[in-house]
């Protein structure tokens, strides 16, 4: 069993920035990806970020030159460093793990982020 805790959401302007950090416990052997997704209100939830057990990261068009997700393996902790944020970021953000061969079976209780304008 994984658990996920996120922190690092709060209130910020347009224009400033966030890091997110997402710890992970438990049987995280079994972890290749860390993921990290936002959903805002009557929107649905989607992808931001990932990045793999071999250091491989991607992200959505609309985040990238602006977002980074990068990873502290001694901590067990995954981060995502926000910065330029826009109102369009305002959402609960999740991080979320996934096995090799598998979807995203662990979730975290999210934390909120709202870029006011």
């Amino acid at each position: 069993q994984v658990q996920l805790v996120e922190s690092g959401g709060g209130l910020v302007q347009a224009g400033g920035s966030l890091r997110l950090s997402c710890a992970a416990s438990g049987g995280i052997s079994s972890i290749n990806t860390m993921g990290w997704h936002r959903q805002a209100p009557g929107k649905q939830r989607g992808l931001v970020a990932t990045i793999t057990k071999g250091g491989s990261t991607d992200y959505v068009d609309s985040v990238k030159g602006r977002f980074t997700i990068s990873r502290d393996n001694a901590k067990n902790t995954v981060y995502l460093q926000m910065n330029s944020l826009k109102p369009e970021d305002t959402a609960v953000y999740y991080c979320a793990a996934a096995p090799l061969y598998g979807g995203y079976h662990y979730w975290g209780q999210g934390t909120q982020v709202t870029v006011s304008s």
